[in-house]
């Protein structure tokens, strides 16, 4: 009820129970839609996720809960919990589903104020696992999981299993991530639960759950210098969080860290609804992008899962890892008995793999074709691949006095506004690669790029210091674009 509590069982109507077993909840509070795919009625279903309900029912029913980022997906029409973080989700059986609902749900609405107008640009399609990536894990002080010892086992089983794929673990302080989680209970986000929940309160209180009545009162207690007070905790952990980014590509923790029966919650409803966001409540706060997905079965046959949590707009790199940790284990589908034709066991990581006979890389200038410098690829035997655009994070900059003319692609810093640029891919022979590498001047480099399809591949970067007194032509959208607006601008059009 009123999207409050991660439990699923908080409604003052019929008590939905988990898809494997009927004295256990099915988590919240999106637990109707996640009951609905795990138990085959339904492809896919939407679920709201302010605090964790589109991610703690997909971990105790099987499912892949895909969290975006905010703003990508309209809430217009979605009953407020908290309007400031609410986000749309997708529960599926797959990765590959959840992303083709969230590709085909995405996009601007101009009704919704909460909505961004870039959300079209972004990109869920997982696109190839990366062969190698850095996750973070809590350590081992800051990993909670209420005594439930099956919980974490399964967890440190999921870990080497990400380890087995490529990943490498590093250690990362989950203090800062788990006091923001702690502030969502508090000043401003506990209050706004109230511009959806008071009229109720005020005028028809038996109407609400007993728990979320309580839950609404104590939230009228709050006043303004409490929740100024929590804004200005929530930007200062932002910005502490955010350097936890350099050292990973990926934050992997339990979805929930650990389930209970519906016996247990009843007992003591708020202190174990609060122990099941210990990590989810952060994600939304900080702005983050996140992936719930299975991750085998508790030894008493309940599922358990991981979550994968990202920066804002990295939805399609949780996508890309977390298909390959799915297909990886060759699951049931939810609970439906059926499996993924295209799961299959990854090679193990210490097979060397076999050397490619060519190379990609993306071009985003000069080495364009119809361009000054297209021929060194040609030289090269290179062959045209696709056209297609980076993902929203990145800015485009005119070097100065670059003869023949040229740009430089930098990537943007965590929490600085990023557009999506046009490339050019191109398959440039292994044998030949070094030799082309071998032309490229500084301050331009060689470096990842990260496409809008969510893979990655070689291509021109360069050294920021080269942009101080640079001209930032990102708005242009690429190289060419910025050309035709300078050719437009040296032979205008005869008045008339």
């Amino acid at each position: 009820q009123l999207a409050t509590g991660l439990v699923g069982v908080r409604t003052p109507y019929g008590i939905p129970r988990n898809a494997f077993d009927e004295r256990t909840i099915p988590g919240g509070s999106s637990s109707g839609s996640a009951l609905a795919v795990a138990r085959g009625h339904v492809s896919f279903a939407l679920g709201t996720d302010t605090a964790g309900s589109g991610r703690v029912p997909a971990a105790f029913n099987n499912l892949v809960g895909l969290k975006p980022t905010r703003g990508l997906i309209s809430t217009t029409g979605v009953v407020p919990a908290c309007r400031s973080l609410d986000c749309v989700s997708i529960f599926a059986l797959t990765v590959a589903d959840a992303c083709a609902v969230a590709e085909a749900a995405k996009g601007f609405d101009a009704f919704d104020p909460f909505s961004r107008e870039d959300a079209g640009v972004v990109s869920f399609l997982p696109g190839a696992a990366p062969s190698s990536f850095r996750f973070g894990v809590p350590s081992e002080r800051d990993l909670v999981f209420f005594d439930d010892e099956q919980a974490r086992r399964n967890f440190h089983d999921a870990v080497e299993r990400l380890e087995r794929l490529g990943g490498e673990r590093v250690a990362i302080d989950f203090a800062p991530f788990r006091e923001a989680a702690a502030l969502l209970y508090e000043g401003p986000w506990a209050a706004e639960r109230l511009v959806a929940g008071k009229k109720i309160l005020d005028e028809n209180p038996e109407a609400l759950h007993p728990v979320i009545r309580d839950i609404l009162s104590d939230a009228t207690r709050i006043d303004g210098l409490a929740a100024f007070r929590g804004t200005y905790r929530l930007r200062e952990l932002a910005r502490t969080t955010s350097r936890a980014w350099a050292a990973m590509d990926v934050l992997v923790v339990p979805t929930a860290p650990t389930i209970y029966s519906i016996a247990d919650v009843e007992s003591d409803p708020r202190r174990k609804n609060a122990h099941l966001g210990t990590y989810t409540n952060f994600v939304n706060l900080l702005d983050l992008s996140a992936l719930a997905v299975p991750a085998g079965f508790r030894a008493d046959g309940l599922p358990s899962g991981i979550t994968l949590i990202g920066p804002r707009d990295h939805d399609h790199r949780l996508a890309a890892i977390g298909d390959a940790f799915h297909r990886s284990q060759s699951l049931p589908l939810g609970a439906t008995g059926a499996r993924d034709e295209t799961a299959a066991s990854p090679s193990p990581r210490n097979e060397a793999p076999s050397s490619p006979a060519a190379l990609s890389l993306a071009v985003v200038g000069a080495h364009l074709r119809g361009l000054p410098l297209h021929h060194e690829l040609l030289e090269l035997g290179a062959t045209f691949v696709r056209a297609c655009r980076t993902v929203p994070a990145y800015r485009l900059f005119a070097l100065p006095s670059a003869t023949p003319p040229k740009p430089a692609l930098v990537r943007v810093s965590i929490g600085e506004t990023g557009h999506a640029i046009e490339v050019e891919v191109w398959s440039i022979p292994s044998a030949n690669f070094g030799a082309f590498i071998a032309k490229v001047r500084a301050p331009l480099c060689i470096g990842t790029l990260a496409l809008e399809d969510g893979t990655s591949v070689h291509g021109f970067l360069c050294e920021a210091s080269a942009t101080t007194n640079a001209e930032d032509i990102s708005a242009h959208g690429g190289w060419r674009a910025y050309l035709a607006s300078l050719k437009a601008c040296s032979n205008p059009p005869l008045s008339v």
